[in-house]
């Protein structure tokens, strides 16, 4: 059965580049963005993995760990691993997950027979401190993914966690946000939004980012 949102991610215990991983145990009370390659040695999943480690600094502000996946042993990670760091000028920071008997790819339905047959597909989870699954993304194998994109997801679920808050299409950290339609209390509203608002529509109220 495919995992939705809100579900509790299901925990598992696997060998990694960095050794054995104990999913729940080594989230922590961090953010985790699990995500699926096809394979070792392929030129798009090289260049995401090269990327995510170019934003390790970028993870760490967001309580945030990258951990990626695929039906790959170990050795074979390993090797691949000097060639991500060689290409794309970095250092892989994160752990890769070595699937072989596809204990992973089967809690998490990362195999698409109707795409890949015997290979992990581009799934992205974003997992809360919680171990809830609050965003999942598929790509097919020929696109890569925007890290980019996954960064300003996390800043929209940290910031709408913590205020009455939702994030408009193409929003990034610092623009104008909306005051859910939840909230009609007006000196609730002027307590929790003291720089005020602007109403487009009396369910269209946009306001300052609150934690800025």
């Amino acid at each position: 059965m495919s995992l939705r949102l809100g579900d509790t991610a299901p925990d598992f215990t696997q060998q990694s580049s960095e050794g054995e991983i104990r999913f729940h145990d080594w989230a922590g009370d961090h953010w985790v963005v699990l995500f699926s390659h096809p394979a070792d040695f392929t030129p798009v999943c090289t260049t995401e993995l090269g990327y995510t480690a170019k934003l390790g600094d970028e993870f760490k502000k967001r309580n945030a760990k990258p951990l990626a996946v695929s039906v790959d042993p170990v050795d074979s990670h390993h090797k691949w691993i000097d060639d991500i760091n060689e290409t794309q000028n970095t250092r892989v920071n994160f752990p890769i997950i070595a699937d072989a008997d596809r204990k992973v790819a089967e809690l998490y339905d990362m195999i698409h027979p109707n795409s890949l047959a015997n290979l992990t597909v581009r799934t992205v989870f974003i997992i809360d401190p919680a171990k809830k699954i609050r965003l999942t993304l598929t790509y097919p194998a020929s696109t890569g993914r925007n890290f980019n994109e996954i960064l300003r997801v996390i800043d929209s679920l940290q910031l709408t966690d913590g205020y009455k808050v939702a994030t408009p299409a193409n929003w990034q950290d610092g623009d104008d946000v909306v005051i859910v339609p939840s909230l009609q209390d007006e000196a609730e509203i002027a307590q929790r939004f003291p720089k005020g608002y602007r109403a487009v529509r009396p369910y269209l109220r946009l306001t300052p980012q609150p934690n800025r």
